[in-house]
C-alpha cells in the first residue's frame, strides 16, 4: 500500500506541467525583477515591474516564445464563463459599503 501511495505523488519526467527550459526563463526573470531591468510590454515599453506574479507570467510568456513546455494560457473566455457560473461580477464593487465623506 505503501509504495502505491508514494508512486502516485511523483510525477515522471513526462507528466511534468513545466519544462526546464520554461523553470529557467522564469528565474531569469525574477532576477530581472530584482535588480529593477524586467520591464513589460514590447519593446519594455510598458513600464518596470515590481510585481512577482507578473514577473513570472513575463518569464513563461518568454518560455512559450522559445518553445519551452509551457501549459497553453486560459483563454479569456474561459475565465469569464467560470466566473459568471460563480454568479461573481467582473467589475470591482464596494462590498456595501460607502466613503464617509467631511
Amino acid at each position: 500500500m505503501a509504495a502505491t501511495r508514494k508512486s502516485s505523488r511523483r510525477r515522471s519526467s513526462s507528466g511534468r506541467r513545466y519544462g526546464a527550459g520554461a523553470s529557467r526563463s522564469v528565474e531569469s526573470a525574477m532576477r530581472r525583477r530584482k535588480r529593477g531591468t524586467l520591464k513589460s510590454g514590447p519593446g519594455g515599453k510598458g513600464g518596470r515591474v515590481n510585481s512577482r506574479k507578473q514577473a513570472i507570467a513575463i518569464g513563461l510568456s518568454e518560455a512559450r516564445e522559445k518553445g519551452a513546455k509551457v501549459p497553453r494560457r486560459r483563454s479569456s473566455s474561459a475565465s469569464s464563463r467560470s466566473r459568471s457560473r460563480r454568479g461573481g461580477s467582473t467589475g470591482r464593487s464596494s462590498g456595501g459599503r460607502t466613503r464617509a465623506r467631511s
